[in-house]
């Protein structure tokens, strides 16, 4: 498993995370003007920003989605669980067990 260590901070929103999952039907809203790949939309089961390819033209989830970002500090080593180089996103593990993203621009790779 690749490791990486945290560079900078990443602070998460303040909303609790979404998950959504295939053939469940969101309203979709705008597009992120820093993260282009995802648009933010609106579930019965709450609200959050995911990739635009994993949802129809008519705002039907195709691929499964967890919204769960992981809170970092600068020097926190994690390790990549999966990565999402076209939204710019890495699905890690912290040291204590915690899982979530963080924008690839946060982190470098450990030797």
């Amino acid at each position: 498993m690749e490791a990486v260590r945290a560079v900078k901070a990443h602070a998460i929103p303040d909303r609790a995370p979404l998950r959504v999952s295939p053939g469940q039907r969101v309203t979709v809203g705008e597009h992120d003007t820093h993260w282009p790949a995802f648009v933010f939309v609106t579930a019965d089961n709450g609200s959050g920003w995911v990739p635009s390819r994993y949802l129809g033209p008519d705002g039907t989830v195709l691929t499964p989605y967890d919204t769960t970002e992981l809170p970092t500090a600068a020097g926190d080593l994690l390790t990549v669980l999966a990565r999402d180089d076209e939204s710019g996103w890495l699905w890690v593990r912290a040291a204590e067990g915690r899982e979530g993203w963080v924008p690839i621009d946060t982190v470098e790779p450990v030797p």
